[in-house]
């Protein structure tokens, strides 16, 4: 069955005109993505496009050495392999679903259709992979700067804005590849977290409990990051 039945859960179409959107409603479908699902794999042809709704996507940068370390989150702000909707595109990172939930699925080759027909949707394409390069920029000099706790803030709050819940389900593995260290510092620094009473940290599973207060620990990336996608798109976080 195509057409989305919680269209308005992803910002990018929920901001495009009714005609625009019904250009991707005849062949688009929502889908549930498990936590811990591959998407793709550096070098994989982008034949399929995600907007998610309630779900959080990670892009993973890879070394030949196996380790890994995130490069940018897509959530219900954006969507993973938009770019290919100009050209066949192949992807630069590891795509990995790191919060489960739901999320509209279109073939590229389909999106590409309606894009030639939508001014609107091509110009909003051009706009999010800007924003997702400077995300990506940002994360760059987040990773290199700024400290374990911090970018440990930063991430949980960037997550808290892509769901509908206090809960989020994260594994020490996921939370290490993502912040790039060991598990033992990971436990460390939510243990610091959950101490102070940010965080109740157990396995598997981080609720948020005092937002404000992850807010003053977090390093600038979080709300640099925030500003980049609300100038260059139409949505708000809030």
């Amino acid at each position: 069955m195509t057409g989305l039945l919680h269209p308005l859960k992803n910002r990018l179409l929920a901001s495009l005109a009714p005609d625009d959107l019904a250009l991707l409603n005849v062949a688009i479908t929502e889908v549930e993505l498990e936590k811990g699902r591959l998407l793709l794999d550096p070098g994989d042809p982008i034949e399929t496009v995600y907007f998610p709704h309630d779900c959080v996507i990670s892009l993973m940068t890879l070394m030949e050495s196996g380790a890994a370390i995130e490069s940018a989150t897509i959530g219900r702000e954006g969507a993973l392999g938009l770019m290919a909707a100009i050209a066949p595109r192949q992807s630069l990172s590891r795509a990995i679903v790191q919060v489960a939930g739901r999320a509209g699925r279109i073939s590229a080759i389909q999106l590409a259709d309606a894009a030639q027909r939508s001014i609107a949707l091509r110009g909003l394409i051009d706009r999010h992979n800007d924003a997702l390069f400077g995300h990506a920029a940002q994360s760059v000099a987040c990773n290199a700067l700024h400290s374990v706790e911090a970018r440990f803030c930063r991430w949980l709050l960037s997550c808290h804005d892509r769901i509908d819940s206090d809960t989020v389900g994260l594994t020490q593995e996921f939370l290490a590849d993502m912040l790039g260290v060991q598990r033992t510092t990971v436990t460390a620094v939510a243990g610091a977290l959950q101490a102070r009473g940010l965080i109740r940290y157990r396995r598997g599973v981080v609720d948020i409990l005092d937002r404000p207060g992850l807010e003053a620990m977090a390093c600038e990336c979080y709300g640099a990051v925030r500003r980049i996608y609300e100038r260059l798109l139409p949505i708000s976080f809030d």
